[in-house]
């Protein structure tokens, strides 16, 4: 069989910084989202002082904390010596990894399933580091398309495959509770990079598979 060599990226490392705060920091910020929340409870016509609504503002600020964070965490913190010498260079994929991510637009959710695939270079990752990495990507406020490509572009990073893909298939609240309102709209991303974006039948093979 024909060597082949890992695919390049010619961008910079997508890592980013992480957002590694102390536990006084962390308060600080728990309590300026919490005034924050009371503002927008008083400007929608409630009353923050009600009984339901006493703790709401901190214990949404607890929850935007959980929600986010994805910030918190790197390609490194993930795969944590997950990757192994292995000689196999066939495809691996794992489908069906369900998403939760809030969209940057207007701070509602989308949720959805990511199908990852990639063709080993004499490297392989840990399974659950791939759900891993997709939930990082996605406990950040996200588009679709970019959340694909993070994905894409973080797997090829870490193990220096020879074609990597990326289906995402999600629902976005934005356009199920307002805008638009049509409930069951699906919104279909992918990202193929190296033999993936172009060998044809490898990309089919890929697209078939996840729809099993």
């Amino acid at each position: 069989m024909k060597e082949v060599s890992a695919i390049e990226w010619n961008e910079d490392s997508i890592t980013r910084s992480p957002r590694k705060d102390t536990e006084d920091v962390v308060k600080k910020k728990v309590e300026a989202m919490s005034s924050a929340v009371t503002s927008v409870l008083q400007c929608i016509g409630e009353d923050p002082e009600r009984e339901g609504l006493v703790k709401t503002p901190e214990r949404f600020a607890k929850a935007m904390m959980f929600l986010t964070k994805g910030y918190t965490e790197t390609l490194s913190d993930i795969t944590n010596n997950a990757i192994f010498n292995e000689h196999h260079d066939e495809m691996v994929i794992v489908k069906d990894i369900e998403l939760f991510s809030l969209c940057e637009h207007h701070l509602v959710p989308f949720i959805g399933k990511a199908h990852v695939c990639y063709l080993p270079n004499q490297k392989v990752i840990g399974l659950s580091k791939i759900a891993r990495i997709v939930e990082m990507y996605s406990r950040r406020l996200q588009v679709q398309e970019r959340l694909t490509k993070e994905i894409a572009k973080s797997l090829l990073e870490a193990v220096e495959p020879t074609g990597v893909g990326v289906v995402i298939e999600a629902c976005h609240m934005c356009m199920v509770m307002r805008g638009v309102q049509k409930p069951g709209s699906m919104t279909v991303t992918s990202c193929m990079l190296g033999t993936l974006r172009d060998d044809p039948k490898s990309r089919e093979e890929f697209l078939t598979l996840i729809k099993r």
